[in-house]
């Protein structure tokens, strides 16, 4: 879609995220196609924002439901529109969820695997610990969660780039952006019953932590 890295804005609708998506999004189906049920099941995605990424996984796993979500609700138009426009099945209605905010989590129902893609470069590290605790109350047995994106391994840049894209983020000068490290991701999972399970090299010197009850 853009040969060329567009400004950074990480809004939703904007030509950065839709180019981000595009970057990751092959790459990210290949592990996702190792680890997801291969029965009939049910998926939750967190921070769907555009709804990119569900809509360009729902199509090669025909047996499984994907449950888009956001706590932007304004984007919940969008998601169902694009849901419409590409004539796909297993695409939930999206909902509002909010991980802050426990009262929009979903009651009484389970989920097989929850995945986030992006999120945490432009969003406070405290919500690892809504993000841990949600899961940990609707995740199914044997089920795990999938975060994907730029982190510090253990207090270090794994790249020179990293480390420029971390300095860009700070001087925007919004709360919580920055890269964030897998050390503060897996004490939130600790506090709520939940371990890294695999820690999965990626593309752009991105990370893919799967998560799993303790």
């Amino acid at each position: 879609m853009y040969s060329e890295r567009p400004p950074l804005d990480p809004q939703p609708l904007s030509p950065y995220m839709a180019w981000a998506g595009c970057r990751n999004r092959d790459a990210i189906l290949e592990v996702l196609k190792g680890v997801l049920p291969r029965e009939k099941s049910h998926v939750l995605e967190f921070a769907a924002g555009s709804g990119m990424h569900v809509h360009y996984f729902a199509r090669h796993f025909g047996h499984i439901t994907f449950h888009p979500s956001d706590s932007d609700e304004l984007l919940l138009p969008h998601i169902e529109e694009r849901t419409r426009q590409s004539g796909l099945g297993n695409v939930a209605r999206p909902r509002r969820l909010d991980l802050s905010q426990p009262h929009t989590w979903p009651d009484g129902e389970e989920f097989h695997a929850i995945y986030c893609i992006n999120v945490f470069q432009v969003a406070p590290v405290s919500i690892a610990g809504g993000m841990m605790e949600c899961t940990s109350r609707i995740l199914a047995d044997g089920g795990f969660l999938f975060v994907y994106g730029p982190f510090l391994d253990y207090g270090r840049f794994t790249s020179a780039f990293d480390e420029e894209f971390d300095r860009l983020l700070r001087s925007a000068g919004e709360d919580g952006w920055s890269l964030k490290d897998i050390a503060e991701l897996n004490r939130a999972a600790g506090r709520n019953g939940m371990r890294l399970d695999d820690e999965i090299d990626m593309p752009s010197n991105d990370f893919a932590l799967i998560y799993r009850r303790a």
